[in-house]
């Protein structure tokens, strides 16, 4: 078993940061930029949608976009902007899909300019627009239509009651009895990153690791809450441009004492012998997050490692990161990821873990796509954990290691979280992953008082 090397946090800072130049006062505008998303998102249409149309095999896919209540996938289809009410239909024609809208006449001239269909039909105010869309699905004659309600995708659960209601309405009870769920293809079609999105999440995976070890410089031992290492990296959040990758108010996630799971940092001061778990995610560009954890250890006054007993926890949590990578690949279902660890924290000692190994990450930290969870009660694959792998996703999971402390109801937790990418033949870490501790030293007996949060 190796051993945690005492270092020093300036030393680790500038020597395992493959991108320190990201820090900039750039900061994210230097990873995406606003701009980059329309050009993306045709060539996902183009180049992912087929593909995810056959699997989820559906002909016809149909959304209903309008103002201040919008669809959660409007940004990925090009109606983001929508002012009255409008129809975005993709039918699959052999390896290709045609995209039309059906748009109120004002907007349709912005949608040419901006948006990423093939066809954009001006409709006169006042037209039924749902028996536009009926029409153009019954000239299509698919066998299945995918509509955007779903009781376990939340994205791909934006059509409404009224709309769902005026669709079937305007439809023949021989095209009604073709609508299915959109999830599936909505899960194939988002958990698929191209290329050029995975660089960018590899760069903003980087800049948020970078940024985590910077706030432990900040944590003087008995001075620094969690709330100040949170407030430390919203400051740098702001300085480099970047966005929250979930709730705001939890994220970073500091927690030095026992698990809270998600949720806000609190008042708790850091004291010698705590792990500080800091779970944060940011956004790049207006539309790729990161979810990734980096875990430190306060030193006692005069130590220069962890005991033994703290370095044995975190070895047995970062294995069994290493072992969820391994049976993260193609073919294998989410359950099977999820089971390779539970197997090993068994193996190793670690009280149960509630929480799945991991997920997809990409556009938002909890994306679409195989769920890696499902096999904590030893219960079959199902849901989100039996879909299956593919090449091109991107995950974040945790190496976990829990074990009781302070109570039968208090639990400490090393999950030791990272991201990576599914390829042709395996999976790889996005960014190198943690491999020691961060090791906080602690100011000897009698040291001056330090104001918390300010680096030393």
């Amino acid at each position: 078993m190796t051993r945690a090397r005492p270092v020093v946090l300036s030393a680790l800072l500038s020597s395992a940061c493959l991108w320190a130049p990201l820090a900039s006062a750039a900061g994210g505008a230097d990873i995406a930029t606003p701009e980059a998303w329309p050009r993306i998102r045709k060539e996902r249409i183009q180049k992912l949608l087929p593909l995810a149309m056959t699997r989820a095999n559906v002909d016809a896919w149909v959304l209903i976009c309008r103002e201040n209540d919008n669809d959660p996938l409007a940004v990925h289809v090009g109606c983001e902007n929508a002012g009255g009410t409008a129809a975005f239909l993709f039918f699959k024609q052999g390896d290709a899909v045609r995209s039309v809208a059906l748009s109120p006449a004002g907007e349709a001239t912005a949608l040419k300019d901006v948006g990423p269909m093939d066809e954009v039909v001006p409709l006169e105010r006042g037209t039924d627009l749902f028996a536009q869309v009926a029409a153009r699905l019954a000239s299509a004659k698919p066998a299945r239509i995918a509509v955007n309600s779903s009781a376990s995708v939340t994205v791909a659960d934006g059509l409404s009651a009224t709309q769902r209601a005026a669709l079937e309405k305007a439809l023949s009870p021989a095209l009604r009895k073709k609508l299915v769920s959109s999830e599936d293809v909505v899960s194939e079609w988002l958990s698929v990153k191209l290329p050029e999105e995975v660089d960018i999440l590899r760069k903003a995976a980087a800049l948020t690791s970078q940024l985590e070890v910077e706030a432990y410089r900040a944590v003087v031992p008995g001075k620094t809450r969690d709330v100040d290492v949170a407030r430390f990296l919203k400051r740098r959040m702001a300085e480099l441009g970047v966005g929250d990758a979930w709730a705001p108010d939890q994220n970073p996630n500091v927690q030095s004492g026992p698990t809270r799971g998600h949720s806000h940092a609190t008042e708790r001061v850091i004291q010698p012998g705590d792990f500080i778990q800091t779970d944060f995610g940011i956004r790049v560009g207006g539309m790729w997050v990161t979810d990734i954890q980096r875990f430190a250890y306060v030193l006692a006054p005069g130590e220069t490692q962890p005991p033994k007993e703290a370095l044995e926890k975190w070895e047995k949590g970062k294995k069994g990161s290493r072992i969820a990578l391994a049976a993260l690949k193609p073919g294998a279902r989410g359950w099977d990821v999820d089971k390779a660890q539970r197997d090993w924290m068994r193996e190793a000692g670690s009280e149960p873990v509630m929480w799945g190994t991991g997920h997809p990450v990409g556009y938002w930290a909890h994306d679409v796509g195989p769920a890696l969870s499902g096999a904590q009660k030893d219960q079959p694959a199902r849901g989100q954990s039996a879909r299956v792998v593919r090449p091109g996703q991107v995950f974040a999971f945790d190496g976990f290691f829990a074990w009781k402390d302070g109570g039968p109801d208090l639990m400490r937790l090393v999950s030791v979280e990272e991201m990576a990418v599914v390829t042709e033949t395996g999976a790889e870490y996005l960014i190198p992953p943690q491999e020691d501790l961060v090791l906080i030293p602690s100011p000897a007996t009698g040291a001056g008082p330090a104001r918390p949060g300010t680096p030393r």
